[in-house]
């Protein structure tokens, strides 16, 4: 095709029409026109070629180059006005073409990421099946808008499901079906900014994006000590707050259990004073001494807003959650939540209630539990051999430990040391409150890792501990 600027012709710039590809010829035209315009190649105030010399130049017919023209004139790219050529009407300014860049890092070689469950273990013939199961017998108000809360199918296995391992009260009728538990926790602050609470009691250390969450919706997270008991109860009487966010089963990171005592002591406070607890039940199912400790929730269902998902259970890619809540806060959380997606999408809920009314969910736990601890025990192996120096806390239950090292530790430089080996870990300052005044320590998840992956994973961590700790009286373990 001959371009032409003015009275100068410009280059040639060959145009190629696929006539078998299915795409209509006045779109391929459109769409190498429009290209050549953004890629700089077609200057503004380029003259184009008129339609029938442009039709006879391609082989094609003249509606062909008068449809591909009007649609860029539309667009805004070429410009015309009666008796003149048609023109490029942009100025677009070329830049040179950038390696794509992925919105997802390079995967580590030993991935230490102390929230994620075995992936390669998801069970996805079994999915396949509940999904088939579950799309044949749906409904056909199932593919429609729906409850905001969720499907009433899922909403029921849930309920049971809770009750029945998870001790909770959990009528359908509150339970409302998230995407996980970051948008399970974020519309829980939107409402209790609407009520007029504005500081929340948190464990410290707890984690992170709990506290991110909240105050990116407004509220004020209260830093409560924990101790081996879990969260220090007469703090929260101290620090004036209207709502107490915490991990009761297995807090996050120390991994202790909140005690007996210190769970009748929170709850004579929300009775006391009117209070909420939001109790993330993030892994309790995963607990390797004995029974896990039933939720919280069990034992005060109108002080109580409970929120787990299917991540640590069994991938969180899934994006599925669920929030028990209150009957004073139902309809408020569900204005929110239709607010927020207008209740998610519909075959993966369909597709978990299979999953979980079939008896599948309860099959898969049980044989995660079997690997999850071999894979523990060869964390704690590699670790007596490979860190001596450390210390290992409350590795009863959950997906990782966490490893206390020795106080001399510079934790941000073996992070760096370990990612250089392609060793990716948590350090355990994220979660203070005051990074720089907490105990060096690493959280460590060995689920998605094989037990020689988690020994060689480790013996490196010893090396980058042994590379950034004061030389002379550190050697590095043999």
């Amino acid at each position: 095709m001959a371009v032409r600027t003015g009275p100068v012709a410009g280059p040639e710039l060959p145009i190629a029409l696929e006539r078998d590809s299915g795409v209509p010829l006045r779109e391929q035209l459109a769409r190498e026109l429009r290209e050549r315009i953004r890629s700089g190649r077609l200057p503004k105030d380029a003259r184009l070629p008129g339609s029938r010399p442009l039709a006879a130049e391609l082989g094609v017919a003249r509606n062909v180059v008068v449809d591909a023209y009007a649609q860029l004139i539309a667009e805004g790219y070429l410009s015309t006005t009666q008796g003149a050529p048609t023109r490029v009407a942009l100025a677009i300014a070329h830049t040179p073409p950038r390696r794509a860049v992925s919105s997802i890092p390079a995967p580590l070689a030993y991935d230490f990421h102390p929230g994620l469950p075995d992936l390669g273990a998801f069970p996805h013939d079994r999915w396949l099946r509940s999904l088939r199961a579950a799309v044949r017998a749906a409904p056909l108000s199932a593919m429609g808008y729906g409850d905001p809360r969720g499907m009433p199918s899922l909403r029921e296995s849930l309920g049971s499901y809770l009750g029945r391992v998870r001790g909770a009260i959990a009528d359908p009728e509150r339970i409302i079906v998230c995407s996980g538990f970051v948008q399970g926790f974020a519309l829980v602050c939107r409402v209790l900014r609407a009520r007029g609470i504005r500081r929340v009691a948190m464990e410290d250390p707890g984690w992170i994006v709990h506290r991110t969450i909240a105050r990116h919706a407004g509220l004020e997270p209260v830093p409560i000590p924990v101790d081996t008991d879990g969260m220090l109860i007469e703090g929260i009487e101290r620090a004036r707050v209207g709502a107490v966010l915490l991990t009761p089963a297995h807090q996050f990171p120390t991994g202790v259990v909140l005690g007996a005592a210190r769970r009748h002591e929170l709850l004579a406070w929300a009775r006391r004073h009117h209070g909420l607890i939001i109790e993330d039940d993030y892994d309790a199912e995963y607990r390797y001494d004995r029974d896990p400790m039933t939720a919280l929730q069990g034992l005060a269902a109108e002080h109580v807003i409970y929120i787990g998902s299917a991540s640590k259970r069994l991938a969180p890619g899934l994006k599925l959650g669920w929030v028990i809540v209150p009957s004073t806060l139902t309809d408020a959380l569900t204005h929110e939540k239709a607010l927020d997606d207008g209740g998610g999408e519909a075959i993966g809920q369909l597709t978990l209630a299979n999953f979980i009314t079939s008896g599948e969910l309860d099959r898969h736990l049980h044989r995660m539990r079997l690997r999850y601890r071999k894979r523990r025990d060869a964390l704690l192996d590699a670790v007596r051999q490979w860190l001596p120096d450390a210390t290992v806390d409350n590795t009863a239950a959950g997906l990782y430990a966490l490893v206390r090292l020795p106080p001399d530790t510079d934790e941000s430089a073996l992070i760096s040391a370990a990612g250089h080996r392609q060793v990716g870990v948590t350090g355990l300052y994220w979660h203070h409150f005051q990074p720089d005044s907490a105990p060096p320590g690493l959280l460590l998840g060995f689920a998605n890792l094989p037990e020689p992956a988690i020994a060689r994973g480790i013996q490196l961590i010893g090396e980058a501990l042994a590379e950034t700790r004061p030389a002379s009286n550190h050697p590095a373990p043999t």
